[in-house]
């Protein structure tokens, strides 16, 4: 007549679970940015431990400024040659300014017609880049290429 009550099972609503799956994806996303926040640190003590060291090489031009972007264009008059130049510092150590470039205007024989020489005044710091305008030389008739190359630059030590 009295039977034993069989054991009541006490179900878990979905928001338990769905709370401890938030409070996982907190914590990993925390730690993600604990150890990223801490590389960055040691990147930023590295980098000013290196610059107050000494250069560990020297001063090259020629290796250290590199032409990212060239590009040639023609003022509106379609006479003198614009340049369009990006040029990126790679040395870690060095600043360079007053920087020295060369273009020539080759013919169809890859003879050069024109070769014009002049001076960036700009400065750019290790790591950085720089982009400036060039009111170049007349545009020379007959012209098949052109190139812009840099020839040297006067370097400081950071």
């Amino acid at each position: 007549m009295f039977e034993t009550p069989e054991a009541v099972k006490q179900k878990e609503p979905k928001s338990f679970w769905i709370g401890i799956a938030i409070v996982a994806i907190v914590v990993g996303a925390g730690t993600v940015f604990f150890t990223m926040s801490r590389s960055g640190a040691q990147k930023q003590a590295s980098a000013a431990a290196r610059s107050t060291a000494s250069p560990k090489t020297a001063a090259d031009p020629l290796r250290d400024l590199r032409v990212q972007r060239a590009t040639m264009n023609k003022d509106r008059n379609g006479t003198t040659a614009v340049w369009l130049v990006t040029i990126e510092n790679k040395s870690p150590d060095y600043s360079y300014s007053n920087i020295k470039y060369e273009t020539s205007y080759i013919g169809g024989d890859n003879v050069a017609i024109l070769t014009n020489q002049g001076t960036i005044a700009a400065a750019i710091g290790p790591g950085e880049q720089n982009s400036s305008q060039i009111n170049d030389a007349l545009y020379p008739a007959g012209t098949s290429w052109y190139k812009f190359k840099i020839t040297g630059a006067t370097s400081a030590a950071q």
